[in-house]
């Protein structure tokens, strides 16, 4: 019922906990922890029909509790780790292989205590395979073994966080990008991250944002906070640290054999692995430098290759998705996983923060659109419904009347 995370593997524990467990059997630095494995997930709904309507499907699995049996197990497995605080993430049969990454689509917990908790959490994870998020986000697609394991891990109080995507090549750069506190900042989109760009050579290019936010455990919760004045513009992790990255990066790459979308954490001052999945999608060239634009022309974060000309809709929430239209650009602050619909119908995307790394920028490669991001201030100095032309390559936005 339950399965050690060095013991997990993918066929039994999905994409994200057996790629953790065989990092942590090869002596990589991953949290310890432990999976509820498909089986148990297969035991709690063998009784509902899983073709029926996703919505129904959901409600189920969220109304019934998950069994005296199982939160026993959480109850003695979480005591084996002393008891602490816990991420308790997804780990879907389709999620984090080489053909989809499902970036974000299910849910993850953390700063979680407690049997009882523990096994909320687990059943909140099981039913977010019914999402309208998740099903959009699988599409047409044909997934004969549906089914969601579920990795809990120690919660780690991360100083600084980011994702790093690894080269193939012995020779290629390493793209990392860091922010202050917890991870989902990063690759939610939340904030506008730290990027850096490291060669084979330990040549570091770095551009320093803007970090306006930060995200961190308060006891139960997760508390966002403003960042001190001083640290807004202070780079959250310094080039030799980035060097150490790219180290591991490739430590990684070559475990898994292949490129990595690597979620990096560092706690107590140690460096800390929490997911590596192969890359979905070719990253954008790192920008070679600012070139003279015109003065209507918007600058930002190059997320997804191509240029399109489409019209600007201005998307501040949820409650203004039934305004897009197939073929829009969306414009918004940011991006979650529940505006993965949009992705779907979009001709491209414009967010005011984000990097390049993050779940949006993701998905958006993965729907093949041009995605622009960390544009200040963009759902304002845009106009909706007028045309803009888009360059997910060089990060610019032009209105086309220009």
């Amino acid at each position: 019922m339950i399965v050690p995370l060095a013991s997990a593997g993918a066929g039994t524990c999905g994409g994200k906990a057996g790629a953790l467990g065989a990092l942590l059997r090869a002596g990589l630095p991953v949290p310890d922890g432990f999976v509820v494995p498909f089986a148990a997930y297969r035991a709690a709904v063998r009784d509902l029909d899983v073709a029926d309507r996703p919505g129904a499907v959901r409600r189920a699995i969220e109304s019934r509790p998950v069994g005296a049996a199982l939160t026993g197990a959480l109850g003695r497995a979480l005591d084996g780790l002393g008891d602490p605080p816990v991420a308790v993430r997804s780990s879907a049969a389709y999620e984090d292989t080489g053909r989809t990454s499902a970036a974000g689509q299910h849910d993850s917990f953390l700063a979680v205590r407690g049997a009882g908790a523990v096994a909320d959490a687990v059943r909140a994870c099981w039913a977010s395979l019914f999402t309208s998020r998740a099903v959009d986000y699988r599409g047409s697609g044909t997934y004969d073994d549906l089914a969601m394991a579920v990795l809990v891990q120690r919660h780690l109080d991360a100083e600084a966080s980011g994702v790093m995507f690894t080269s193939g090549d012995a020779h290629g750069a390493t793209r990392i990008e860091a922010s202050w506190g917890l991870g989902p900042s990063v690759v939610g989109g939340t904030v506008t991250p730290d990027a850096y760009r490291v060669t084979a050579g330990g040549s570091v290019t770095r551009a320093v944002a803007h970090k306006r936010t930060r995200l961190d455990r308060r006891g139960g919760r997760l508390v966002t906070s403003d960042v001190p004045a001083g640290a807004r513009d202070r780079p959250a992790i310094d080039d030799a640290t980035a060097v150490r990255l790219a180290e591991l990066g490739r430590e990684i790459t070559a475990e898994r054999g292949g490129p990595q979308d690597v979620e990096w954490a560092i706690a107590g001052g140690r460096t800390w692995i929490l997911q590596a999945r192969p890359v979905t999608a070719a990253l954008p060239e790192w920008p070679a430098g600012r070139t003279e634009t015109a003065a209507s022309t918007l600058s930002g974060t190059p997320g997804g290759h191509g240029v399109v000309t489409g019209t600007a809709r201005i998307i501040r929430g949820p409650r203004d998705f039934t305004r897009a239209r197939p073929g829009d650009i969306i414009v918004c602050p940011f991006t979650d996983p529940a505006w993965t619909p949009l992705l779907r119908i979009a001709a491209g995307v414009v967010t005011e923060t984000g990097g390049v790394l993050s779940h949006a920028a993701i998905v958006a490669r993965e729907n093949g659109i041009p995605a622009v991001l960390g544009i200040p201030d963009a759902t304002n100095r845009l106009h909706d419904g007028g045309p803009v032309i888009i360059d997910g390559a060089t990060g610019t936005v032009t209105p086309a009347e220009a």
